[in-house]
Protein backbone atom coordinates (compact mmCIF):
# COMPACT_ATOMS: atom_id res chain seq x y z
CA UNK A 1 0.00 0.00 0.00
CA UNK A 2 1.46 3.03 -1.26
CA UNK A 3 0.57 6.27 0.98
CA UNK A 4 1.21 9.63 -0.30
CA UNK A 5 0.06 11.84 1.85
CA UNK A 6 1.53 15.16 0.95
CA UNK A 7 1.81 17.61 -2.21
CA UNK A 8 4.87 18.94 -3.91
CA UNK A 9 4.87 23.07 -3.62
CA UNK A 10 7.20 25.69 -2.97
CA UNK A 11 10.53 22.97 -3.13
CA UNK A 12 8.54 21.41 0.28
CA UNK A 13 6.17 17.98 0.48
CA UNK A 14 3.19 19.85 2.40
CA UNK A 15 -0.79 18.54 3.37
CA UNK A 16 -3.42 19.38 0.84
CA UNK A 17 -5.92 22.28 2.11
CA UNK A 18 -8.42 19.57 2.25
CA UNK A 19 -8.95 16.33 4.04
CA UNK A 20 -10.48 14.08 1.13
CA UNK A 21 -8.25 11.21 -0.06
CA UNK A 22 -8.23 9.58 -3.57
CA UNK A 23 -7.72 5.13 -3.70
CA UNK A 24 -5.67 4.43 -6.47
CA UNK A 25 -6.52 0.73 -7.76
CA UNK A 26 -4.08 -1.99 -9.29
CA UNK A 27 -5.71 -2.57 -12.69
CA UNK A 28 -4.86 -6.15 -12.52
CA UNK A 29 -5.81 -7.26 -8.96
CA UNK A 30 -9.44 -4.79 -8.73
CA UNK A 31 -6.96 -3.85 -4.99
CA UNK A 32 -6.47 -0.66 -3.90
CA UNK A 33 -2.81 0.30 -4.45
CA UNK A 34 -2.28 3.44 -3.35
CA UNK A 35 -3.68 6.58 -2.06
CA UNK A 36 -3.25 9.90 -2.93
CA UNK A 37 -4.13 13.78 -1.40
CA UNK A 38 -7.31 14.98 -3.33
CA UNK A 39 -6.40 18.47 -3.40
CA UNK A 40 -8.01 21.83 -3.95
CA UNK A 41 -8.20 24.77 -5.59
CA UNK A 42 -6.47 26.70 -2.55
CA UNK A 43 -3.49 24.15 -3.19
CA UNK A 44 -3.78 25.28 -6.57
CA UNK A 45 -3.26 28.96 -5.77
CA UNK A 46 -0.50 28.40 -3.61
CA UNK A 47 1.02 26.17 -6.08
CA UNK A 48 0.45 29.16 -8.59
CA UNK A 49 2.04 31.92 -6.49
CA UNK A 50 5.06 29.71 -5.78
CA UNK A 51 4.98 29.16 -9.52
CA UNK A 52 4.99 32.96 -10.53
CA UNK A 53 7.74 33.91 -7.68
CA UNK A 54 9.80 31.48 -8.92
CA UNK A 55 9.43 32.52 -12.49
CA UNK A 56 11.49 35.49 -11.64
CA UNK A 57 14.93 34.37 -11.42
CA UNK A 58 14.19 31.02 -12.96
CA UNK A 59 13.28 32.78 -16.27
CA UNK A 60 16.67 34.26 -16.32
CA UNK A 61 18.86 31.53 -16.26
CA UNK A 62 21.68 30.25 -18.78
CA UNK A 63 20.62 27.16 -20.94
CA UNK A 64 23.69 25.72 -19.37
CA UNK A 65 22.30 26.03 -15.80
CA UNK A 66 18.90 24.71 -17.33
CA UNK A 67 20.18 21.69 -19.04
CA UNK A 68 22.41 20.65 -16.17
CA UNK A 69 19.22 19.61 -14.03
CA UNK A 70 17.63 18.26 -16.96
CA UNK A 71 20.23 16.18 -17.04
CA UNK A 72 20.24 15.25 -12.80
CA UNK A 73 16.63 14.59 -13.64
CA UNK A 74 17.40 12.14 -16.25
CA UNK A 75 19.93 10.49 -14.38
CA UNK A 76 17.27 10.21 -11.42
CA UNK A 77 14.63 8.73 -13.29
CA UNK A 78 17.12 6.54 -14.68
CA UNK A 79 18.44 5.23 -10.74
CA UNK A 80 14.25 4.65 -10.49
CA UNK A 81 13.80 2.59 -13.72
CA UNK A 82 12.67 -0.42 -12.84
CA UNK A 83 10.61 1.07 -9.80
CA UNK A 84 9.00 3.26 -12.36
CA UNK A 85 8.06 0.56 -14.68
CA UNK A 86 6.16 -2.02 -12.17
CA UNK A 87 4.32 0.85 -10.62
CA UNK A 88 3.16 1.69 -14.02
CA UNK A 89 2.29 -1.68 -15.36
CA UNK A 90 0.56 -2.11 -11.99
CA UNK A 91 -1.28 1.21 -12.09
CA UNK A 92 -2.40 1.00 -15.96
CA UNK A 93 -2.15 -2.66 -16.78
CA UNK A 94 1.08 -2.33 -19.48
CA UNK A 95 3.05 -5.77 -19.83
CA UNK A 96 6.11 -5.09 -17.43
CA UNK A 97 8.59 -5.50 -20.65
CA UNK A 98 6.82 -3.04 -22.58
CA UNK A 99 6.39 -0.92 -19.15
CA UNK A 100 10.02 -0.95 -19.21
CA UNK A 101 11.14 0.67 -22.87
CA UNK A 102 7.97 2.76 -23.32
CA UNK A 103 6.49 4.03 -19.64
CA UNK A 104 9.76 4.09 -17.73
CA UNK A 105 12.20 4.60 -20.77
CA UNK A 106 10.55 7.01 -23.20
CA UNK A 107 10.57 9.88 -20.43
CA UNK A 108 13.87 9.56 -19.83
CA UNK A 109 14.72 10.28 -23.46
CA UNK A 110 12.65 12.81 -23.43
CA UNK A 111 14.24 14.83 -20.39
CA UNK A 112 17.55 13.49 -22.00
CA UNK A 113 16.54 15.11 -25.35
CA UNK A 114 16.03 17.99 -23.80
CA UNK A 115 18.53 18.88 -22.25
CA UNK A 116 21.03 18.30 -25.68
CA UNK A 117 18.44 20.60 -27.80
CA UNK A 118 19.66 23.33 -25.54
CA UNK A 119 22.98 22.96 -26.79
CA UNK A 120 22.01 23.78 -30.39
CA UNK A 121 18.46 25.69 -30.41
CA UNK A 122 18.24 29.19 -31.68
CA UNK A 123 16.71 31.55 -29.17
CA UNK A 124 17.40 34.51 -31.12
CA UNK A 125 17.12 35.61 -34.48
CA UNK A 126 18.34 38.63 -36.76
CA UNK A 127 15.58 40.17 -39.32
CA UNK A 128 16.76 43.30 -40.87
CA UNK A 129 17.15 46.06 -38.10
CA UNK A 130 15.45 43.55 -35.28
CA UNK A 131 16.40 41.19 -33.17
CA UNK A 132 14.19 38.32 -32.78
CA UNK A 133 14.18 36.25 -29.27
CA UNK A 134 12.23 33.55 -28.09
CA UNK A 135 11.42 33.71 -24.17
CA UNK A 136 9.75 31.93 -21.64
CA UNK A 137 5.85 31.73 -21.56
CA UNK A 138 5.40 31.98 -18.12
CA UNK A 139 3.31 29.87 -15.50
CA UNK A 140 2.33 26.53 -17.08
CA UNK A 141 -0.30 24.20 -16.19
CA UNK A 142 0.30 21.07 -17.18
CA UNK A 143 -2.47 18.09 -17.14
CA UNK A 144 -2.05 15.09 -17.90
CA UNK A 145 -3.53 11.41 -18.39
CA UNK A 146 -3.19 7.83 -17.21
CA UNK A 147 -2.66 6.12 -20.62
CA UNK A 148 1.06 6.87 -20.75
CA UNK A 149 1.28 8.73 -17.35
CA UNK A 150 5.15 9.67 -16.77
CA UNK A 151 5.66 10.04 -20.72
CA UNK A 152 3.19 12.52 -21.11
CA UNK A 153 4.25 14.27 -18.05
CA UNK A 154 7.89 14.63 -18.97
CA UNK A 155 6.51 15.53 -22.85
CA UNK A 156 5.21 19.00 -20.74
CA UNK A 157 8.00 19.47 -18.28
CA UNK A 158 11.14 18.59 -19.56
CA UNK A 159 10.16 21.45 -22.84
CA UNK A 160 8.61 24.16 -20.09
CA UNK A 161 11.78 23.77 -18.09
CA UNK A 162 13.81 23.89 -20.33
CA UNK A 163 12.05 27.22 -21.90
CA UNK A 164 12.43 28.78 -18.75
CA UNK A 165 8.77 28.43 -17.48
CA UNK A 166 7.64 27.01 -14.22
CA UNK A 167 5.13 24.42 -13.87
CA UNK A 168 2.09 23.53 -12.05
CA UNK A 169 1.53 19.57 -12.84
CA UNK A 170 -1.74 17.82 -12.42
CA UNK A 171 -1.49 14.39 -13.04
CA UNK A 172 -4.38 11.93 -13.86
CA UNK A 173 -6.24 10.55 -10.57
CA UNK A 174 -6.31 7.38 -11.60
CA UNK A 175 -2.30 6.56 -11.99
CA UNK A 176 -0.56 9.32 -10.40
CA UNK A 177 1.87 7.41 -8.50
CA UNK A 178 4.33 7.77 -10.60
CA UNK A 179 3.99 11.76 -10.81
CA UNK A 180 5.29 11.45 -7.13
CA UNK A 181 8.95 9.77 -7.92
CA UNK A 182 9.41 12.91 -10.80
CA UNK A 183 8.80 15.19 -7.75
CA UNK A 184 11.24 13.39 -5.82
CA UNK A 185 13.36 13.39 -7.97
CA UNK A 186 13.65 16.89 -8.79
CA UNK A 187 13.53 17.58 -5.51
CA UNK A 188 16.98 15.78 -5.16
CA UNK A 189 18.35 17.01 -8.54
CA UNK A 190 17.88 20.45 -6.84
CA UNK A 191 15.96 22.63 -8.76
CA UNK A 192 15.02 25.67 -7.11
CA UNK A 193 11.39 25.84 -5.06
CA UNK A 194 8.72 26.60 -6.76
CA UNK A 195 10.17 25.67 -10.60
CA UNK A 196 8.19 22.47 -10.07
CA UNK A 197 4.68 21.96 -8.36
CA UNK A 198 2.91 18.99 -7.70
CA UNK A 199 -1.17 19.10 -7.01
CA UNK A 200 -2.93 16.22 -7.42
CA UNK A 201 -6.71 15.79 -7.43
CA UNK A 202 -10.07 15.53 -9.81
CA UNK A 203 -10.30 17.27 -12.81
CA UNK A 204 -13.52 19.75 -12.37
CA UNK A 205 -11.69 20.89 -9.17
CA UNK A 206 -7.88 21.11 -9.79
CA UNK A 207 -7.66 20.96 -13.74
CA UNK A 208 -10.55 23.44 -13.84
CA UNK A 209 -8.47 25.63 -10.99
CA UNK A 210 -5.20 25.19 -13.56
CA UNK A 211 -7.28 26.10 -16.38
CA UNK A 212 -8.73 29.19 -15.26
CA UNK A 213 -6.25 30.82 -12.63
CA UNK A 214 -5.60 34.37 -13.80
CA UNK A 215 -1.41 33.80 -12.89
CA UNK A 216 -1.30 30.92 -15.26
CA UNK A 217 0.18 32.05 -18.59
CA UNK A 218 -0.18 28.72 -20.63
CA UNK A 219 -2.17 25.20 -20.15
CA UNK A 220 -0.91 22.38 -21.75
CA UNK A 221 -3.47 19.21 -21.51
CA UNK A 222 -3.46 15.70 -23.08
CA UNK A 223 -6.65 14.34 -22.20
CA UNK A 224 -9.97 13.24 -24.18
CA UNK A 225 -11.51 15.81 -26.54
CA UNK A 226 -14.83 16.81 -24.34
CA UNK A 227 -12.49 17.69 -21.77
CA UNK A 228 -10.25 19.87 -23.93
CA UNK A 229 -12.61 21.74 -25.20
CA UNK A 230 -13.82 22.70 -21.27
CA UNK A 231 -10.00 23.36 -20.86
CA UNK A 232 -9.76 25.86 -23.51
CA UNK A 233 -13.57 27.87 -22.45
CA UNK A 234 -11.74 27.98 -18.86
CA UNK A 235 -8.28 29.65 -20.41
CA UNK A 236 -10.28 31.94 -22.41
CA UNK A 237 -11.48 33.94 -19.85
CA UNK A 238 -7.91 34.90 -19.64
CA UNK A 239 -7.03 34.56 -23.27
CA UNK A 240 -4.16 32.63 -21.72
CA UNK A 241 -2.20 30.15 -24.31
CA UNK A 242 -3.32 26.54 -25.05
CA UNK A 243 -2.04 23.12 -26.08
CA UNK A 244 -3.95 20.50 -26.56
CA UNK A 245 -3.38 16.67 -27.00
CA UNK A 246 -6.33 15.25 -27.62
CA UNK A 247 -8.61 12.37 -29.09
CA UNK A 248 -7.97 9.92 -32.30
CA UNK A 249 -9.60 7.68 -34.46
CA UNK A 250 -6.51 6.76 -36.21
CA UNK A 251 -6.29 5.32 -40.15
CA UNK A 252 -4.28 2.30 -41.24
CA UNK A 253 -5.14 2.89 -44.86
CA UNK A 254 -3.15 -0.57 -46.79
CA UNK A 255 -2.93 0.19 -50.62
CA UNK A 256 -4.05 -2.65 -53.79
CA UNK A 257 0.00 -3.44 -53.96
CA UNK A 258 0.82 -3.03 -50.23
CA UNK A 259 2.64 -6.78 -48.85
CA UNK A 260 -0.44 -7.06 -46.59
CA UNK A 261 1.46 -10.29 -44.46
CA UNK A 262 2.98 -7.86 -43.03
CA UNK A 263 0.90 -4.95 -42.84
CA UNK A 264 -1.73 -6.43 -41.46
CA UNK A 265 -0.15 -8.14 -38.43
CA UNK A 266 1.76 -5.07 -37.65
CA UNK A 267 -1.54 -2.80 -38.20
CA UNK A 268 -3.31 -5.40 -35.62
CA UNK A 269 0.16 -4.51 -33.24
CA UNK A 270 -0.57 -0.80 -33.86
CA UNK A 271 -4.13 -0.97 -32.71
CA UNK A 272 -3.79 -3.04 -29.49
CA UNK A 273 -0.70 -1.09 -27.88
CA UNK A 274 -1.19 -0.58 -24.19
CA UNK A 275 -4.51 -2.87 -24.77
CA UNK A 276 -5.30 -0.12 -26.69
CA UNK A 277 -5.22 2.63 -24.65
CA UNK A 278 -3.50 4.57 -26.68
CA UNK A 279 -5.07 8.01 -28.32
CA UNK A 280 -2.78 7.00 -31.98
CA UNK A 281 -4.12 3.72 -31.91
CA UNK A 282 -4.54 2.56 -35.48
CA UNK A 283 -8.25 1.86 -35.20
CA UNK A 284 -9.25 1.84 -38.51
CA UNK A 285 -7.64 -0.86 -40.71
CA UNK A 286 -9.05 0.11 -44.37
CA UNK A 287 -8.21 -2.56 -46.98
CA UNK A 288 -9.23 -3.29 -50.81
CA UNK A 289 -12.55 -5.08 -51.06
CA UNK A 290 -11.07 -7.58 -53.51
CA UNK A 291 -8.13 -8.63 -50.60
CA UNK A 292 -10.80 -8.36 -47.78
CA UNK A 293 -11.43 -12.00 -46.86
CA UNK A 294 -7.52 -12.04 -46.66
CA UNK A 295 -7.20 -9.64 -44.61
CA UNK A 296 -9.86 -11.07 -42.31
CA UNK A 297 -7.61 -13.97 -41.87
CA UNK A 298 -4.52 -11.88 -40.97
CA UNK A 299 -6.03 -10.02 -38.64
CA UNK A 300 -7.71 -13.02 -36.63
CA UNK A 301 -4.68 -14.51 -36.35
CA UNK A 302 -2.66 -11.39 -35.13
CA UNK A 303 -5.30 -10.46 -32.90
CA UNK A 304 -5.67 -13.92 -31.08
CA UNK A 305 -1.77 -13.90 -30.52
CA UNK A 306 -2.36 -11.50 -27.82
CA UNK A 307 -2.10 -13.58 -25.02
CA UNK A 308 -4.44 -11.41 -22.26
CA UNK A 309 -3.32 -11.83 -18.71
CA UNK A 310 -1.41 -10.56 -15.66
CA UNK A 311 0.89 -7.63 -16.91
CA UNK A 312 4.13 -9.72 -14.92
CA UNK A 313 3.62 -13.12 -16.38
CA UNK A 314 5.67 -14.55 -19.06
CA UNK A 315 4.00 -14.57 -22.52
CA UNK A 316 1.55 -12.00 -21.55
CA UNK A 317 0.80 -9.41 -25.02
CA UNK A 318 -2.26 -7.82 -23.43
CA UNK A 319 -2.67 -6.37 -19.94
CA UNK A 320 -6.09 -5.08 -18.24
CA UNK A 321 -7.90 -1.89 -18.85
CA UNK A 322 -7.03 1.15 -16.15
CA UNK A 323 -10.59 0.68 -14.50
CA UNK A 324 -13.93 -0.62 -14.45
CA UNK A 325 -15.31 2.18 -16.27
CA UNK A 326 -12.85 1.72 -19.10
CA UNK A 327 -13.79 -1.78 -19.39
CA UNK A 328 -17.44 -1.60 -19.13
CA UNK A 329 -16.95 1.41 -21.51
CA UNK A 330 -14.84 -1.03 -24.24
CA UNK A 331 -17.30 -3.85 -23.71
CA UNK A 332 -20.18 -1.45 -24.58
CA UNK A 333 -18.92 -0.38 -27.81
CA UNK A 334 -18.21 -4.02 -28.63
CA UNK A 335 -22.03 -4.76 -28.13
CA UNK A 336 -22.90 -1.93 -30.28
CA UNK A 337 -20.85 -2.90 -32.78
CA UNK A 338 -22.59 -5.93 -32.80
CA UNK A 339 -25.98 -4.60 -33.06
CA UNK A 340 -25.19 -2.27 -35.78
CA UNK A 341 -24.24 -4.92 -37.88
CA UNK A 342 -20.84 -5.06 -37.82
CA UNK A 343 -19.35 -8.87 -38.49
CA UNK A 344 -17.70 -10.01 -34.95
CA UNK A 345 -14.48 -11.41 -36.27
CA UNK A 346 -12.87 -12.55 -32.63
CA UNK A 347 -13.22 -11.22 -29.45
CA UNK A 348 -16.60 -10.26 -27.93
CA UNK A 349 -18.13 -8.13 -24.59
CA UNK A 350 -17.16 -11.39 -22.18
CA UNK A 351 -14.08 -11.43 -19.24
CA UNK A 352 -11.33 -13.41 -21.25
CA UNK A 353 -11.28 -17.34 -20.38
CA UNK A 354 -9.68 -18.02 -16.95
CA UNK A 355 -9.13 -14.65 -15.37
CA UNK A 356 -12.04 -13.79 -12.68
CA UNK A 357 -10.25 -10.76 -11.58
CA UNK A 358 -8.96 -7.91 -13.32
CA UNK A 359 -10.21 -5.32 -15.99
CA UNK A 360 -9.72 -7.63 -18.95
CA UNK A 361 -11.37 -6.97 -22.25
CA UNK A 362 -10.96 -9.71 -24.74
CA UNK A 363 -8.69 -8.32 -27.85
CA UNK A 364 -11.72 -8.15 -30.58
CA UNK A 365 -11.75 -7.49 -34.28
CA UNK A 366 -14.43 -6.17 -36.71
CA UNK A 367 -15.17 -6.01 -40.72
CA UNK A 368 -17.68 -5.35 -42.89
CA UNK A 369 -17.39 -1.54 -40.69
CA UNK A 370 -19.18 1.36 -42.29
CA UNK A 371 -18.38 4.86 -41.77
CA UNK A 372 -21.17 5.60 -40.00
CA UNK A 373 -20.94 2.94 -37.19
CA UNK A 374 -20.40 4.29 -34.13
CA UNK A 375 -17.11 2.16 -33.36
CA UNK A 376 -15.67 3.79 -36.92
CA UNK A 377 -16.33 6.74 -35.31
CA UNK A 378 -16.18 7.46 -31.72
CA UNK A 379 -12.63 6.66 -29.46
CA UNK A 380 -13.16 3.00 -27.66
CA UNK A 381 -9.57 3.12 -26.28
CA UNK A 382 -9.30 -0.61 -25.77
CA UNK A 383 -8.20 -3.64 -28.20
CA UNK A 384 -10.79 -3.18 -30.49
CA UNK A 385 -9.92 -3.16 -34.40
CA UNK A 386 -12.08 -2.11 -37.59
CA UNK A 387 -11.58 -3.10 -40.78
CA UNK A 388 -13.51 -0.81 -43.44
CA UNK A 389 -13.02 -2.07 -47.15
CA UNK A 390 -13.12 0.34 -49.86
CA UNK A 391 -13.62 -0.18 -53.86
CA UNK A 392 -11.51 2.93 -54.80
CA UNK A 393 -7.79 4.76 -53.67
CA UNK A 394 -10.67 7.97 -53.79
CA UNK A 395 -12.50 6.18 -51.12
CA UNK A 396 -10.06 4.43 -49.45
CA UNK A 397 -9.14 8.65 -48.22
CA UNK A 398 -12.47 9.56 -48.15
CA UNK A 399 -12.79 6.79 -45.25
CA UNK A 400 -9.43 7.59 -43.68
CA UNK A 401 -10.42 11.44 -43.19
CA UNK A 402 -14.12 11.07 -42.07
CA UNK A 403 -13.82 11.19 -38.89
CA UNK A 404 -13.64 14.45 -36.32
CA UNK A 405 -10.37 13.52 -35.49
CA UNK A 406 -6.63 13.99 -36.92
CA UNK A 407 -4.13 12.72 -34.65
CA UNK A 408 -2.48 10.10 -36.24
CA UNK A 409 -2.63 7.59 -39.19
CA UNK A 410 -0.69 5.05 -41.33
CA UNK A 411 -0.31 4.46 -45.10
CA UNK A 412 1.05 0.84 -46.45
CA UNK A 413 2.12 0.59 -50.42
CA UNK A 414 4.53 -1.39 -52.71
CA UNK A 415 5.80 2.09 -53.92
CA UNK A 416 6.84 4.40 -51.41
CA UNK A 417 6.35 7.42 -53.39
CA UNK A 418 2.33 6.39 -53.90
CA UNK A 419 2.83 5.50 -49.92
CA UNK A 420 4.16 9.29 -49.38
CA UNK A 421 1.60 10.98 -51.72
CA UNK A 422 -1.30 9.37 -50.08
CA UNK A 423 -0.04 10.28 -46.58
CA UNK A 424 0.15 13.59 -47.57
CA UNK A 425 -3.58 13.48 -48.00
CA UNK A 426 -4.71 12.17 -44.65
CA UNK A 427 -5.70 15.16 -42.36
CA UNK A 428 -3.33 14.07 -39.90
CA UNK A 429 -0.35 15.18 -37.82
CA UNK A 430 2.09 12.08 -38.02
CA UNK A 431 1.42 9.16 -40.69
CA UNK A 432 3.43 6.06 -40.36
CA UNK A 433 4.48 4.95 -44.06
CA UNK A 434 5.14 0.69 -44.29
CA UNK A 435 5.18 0.51 -40.91
CA UNK A 436 7.71 3.44 -39.51
CA UNK A 437 8.37 3.39 -36.10
CA UNK A 438 7.89 6.19 -33.69
CA UNK A 439 10.38 8.85 -33.50
CA UNK A 440 10.57 10.64 -30.05
CA UNK A 441 11.89 13.62 -31.75
CA UNK A 442 9.59 14.24 -34.02
CA UNK A 443 6.42 16.64 -33.45
CA UNK A 444 3.58 14.93 -32.14
CA UNK A 445 0.11 16.06 -32.05
CA UNK A 446 -2.99 16.50 -34.16
CA UNK A 447 -5.49 18.10 -36.97
CA UNK A 448 -9.38 18.94 -36.51
CA UNK A 449 -10.68 18.13 -32.81
CA UNK A 450 -7.27 15.82 -31.59
CA UNK A 451 -5.90 18.98 -30.43
CA UNK A 452 -3.84 22.07 -31.07
CA UNK A 453 -0.04 22.12 -31.19
CA UNK A 454 3.06 19.99 -30.81
CA UNK A 455 5.04 18.00 -28.55
CA UNK A 456 8.45 16.35 -28.45
CA UNK A 457 11.62 17.68 -30.16
CA UNK A 458 12.12 21.41 -30.74
CA UNK A 459 8.69 21.69 -31.73
CA UNK A 460 7.72 20.74 -28.20
CA UNK A 461 10.47 23.45 -26.71
CA UNK A 462 8.63 26.26 -28.96
CA UNK A 463 5.42 25.55 -27.56
CA UNK A 464 6.64 27.40 -24.31
CA UNK A 465 8.09 30.34 -25.72
CA UNK A 466 7.25 33.54 -26.36
CA UNK A 467 8.17 35.56 -30.01
CA UNK A 468 9.58 38.99 -29.05
CA UNK A 469 10.84 41.73 -31.86
CA UNK A 470 13.81 44.01 -30.77
CA UNK A 471 13.66 46.74 -33.28
CA UNK A 472 17.52 48.03 -33.64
Amino acid sequence: MIERDKLYIDGAWVPSTGKGTIDVVNSTTEEVMGRIPEGTAGDVDRAVKAAKAAFETWSLTSREERGKFLQKITEGLQARMGEIATLIAQEVGMPINLSNMIQAGLPIMTFSSMGQLLDTFEFEEKIGNSLVVREPVGVVGAITPWNYPLHQIAAKVAPALAAGCTVVLKPSEVAPLNAFILAEVIDDAGLPPGVFNLVTGVGPVVGEAIASHPDVDMVSFTGSTRAGKRVSELAAGTVKRVALELGGKSPNVILEDADIVKAVPSGVGGAFLNSGQTCSALTRMIVPRSKLAEVEQLAVKAAESFTVGDPFADGTRLGPLVSGAQQERVRGFIKKGIDEGAKLLTGGATQPEGLGKGYFVRPTVFSEVRSDMAIAQEEIFGPVLSILPYDTEEEAIQIANDTIYGLAGAVWAGDPEKAKSVARRIRTGQVDINGGGFNPLAPFGGFKQSGTGRELGKYGLEEFLEVKSLQL
